[in-house]
């Protein structure tokens, strides 16, 4: 994917926004299920209020898209009402995305925004892979040294993980370890299935976004029943909300939409930079809020992690190019006596 030209302000402005989100949605989630006093809510209609939300953010793009109300009605009818086909088909990744965000629940329950931030980067060799199994596409050795480097930074960190000391709940790090592993696996298989639909046709980014979104809300207005159905009945949907926990809604709505900005916008290296700056900030924030305690093998695998990110995004050599020059060189060098 080509990226489109824009001013380096608004480069730095699209990255800084999806650091700060990235970090601080985190922390927040992390503070609303550790610290946060009051009722605990219902991580399920959150996750329901996230893909409303996204809807109709959506929406909104789609309208400004469109440029009138009318052809707005038109193209929601013609591609959301009149296309079952196409809603069956963004179904699949709703599905993944909707266990993909509730696993992060599970796993700020039980990890550290920090530890969750660090070992949440394996989501790039998994997306690695399946953009080699799904799209035929191929990795440079340097990426794959750095895909090996980041995993074993992950191993570092999660060797013997920082613990937090004013978290007062009882936490389990392998359950949280392996929500976040499925967390992971979810988020590669979506994303690149999310993109081989876009690139197998002219529809619109936007588009594809509200049918994906109107799966979604009905995919996880089922997990809320299955899950936590007697007791939404009960207490109500809305029960233990908290400004925070809306917080923390809004930014996992809005995150998603700064990082299809930044996609289109920006290039791997400076998604890298972003990367590894939320890592940080999450660290220093983890630090204050629940007295993290940072050690030599979190430390290392950090630093490992962050520059295998960097090098993961360097830009693959044209080795077409490399060689025709080559054969250029030769054969000026076989001309002149």
């Amino acid at each position: 994917m080509a990226v489109e030209n824009a001013s380096v302000v608004f480069k730095v402005y699209c990255l800084t926004v999806m650091t700060l989100v990235a970090a601080t949605y985190t922390v927040t989630l992390r503070y609303t299920r550790t610290i946060s006093s009051g009722d605990l809510y219902f991580s399920t209609t959150a996750v329901c209020i996230t893909e409303v939300i996204k809807l109709i953010l959506s929406l909104g793009m789609l309208t400004k898209e469109t440029g009138s109300p009318s052809r707005l009605m038109k193209t929601i009818v013609e591609h959301v009402f009149l296309s079952p086909k196409e809603l069956l088909k963004l179904s699949i990744p709703s599905v993944v995305y909707a266990i993909q965000n509730n696993m992060a629940f599970l796993a700020l329950s039980n990890l550290d925004a920090a530890v969750y931030q660090v070992t949440y980067q394996l989501k790039i060799p998994c997306t690695a892979l399946c953009t080699v199994f799904m799209l035929n596409r191929s990795l440079s050795r340097l990426q794959w040294f750095s895909v090996f480097m980041l995993c074993g930074g992950v191993t570092l960190v999660q060797w013997r993980p920082a613990e937090a000391t004013k978290v007062q709940i009882e936490q389990n790090p392998l359950l949280g370890f392996i929500a976040i592993a499925i967390a992971v696996i979810c988020s590669g298989f979506a994303g690149v299935y999310f993109e081989k639909v876009l690139k197998s046709s002219d529809t619109s980014l936007w588009v594809r976004n509200i049918q994906m979104y109107v799966s979604g809300i009905v995919i996880t207005l089922i997990g809320v029943c299955v899950t936590d159905g007697e007791k939404v009945m009960e207490k109500g949907f809305f029960f233990g909300y908290t400004p925070w926990v809306c917080f923390v809604v809004f930014l996992s709505s809005v995150g998603g939409l700064y990082t299809s900005v930044v996609v289109k916008y920006t290039d791997n290296i400076m998604k890298g930079f972003s990367a590894a700056a939320a890592i940080v900030l999450s660290t220093v924030a983890s630090v204050i809020l629940f007295g993290l305690q940072i050690t030599i093998t979190f430390a290392s695998g950090a630093i490992f992690v962050c520059v295998s990110i960097y090098l993961y995004g360097l830009p693959k050599q044209d080795t077409a190019t490399l060689s025709r020059q080559d054969t250029h060189k030769e054969s000026k060098q076989k001309l002149i006596p």
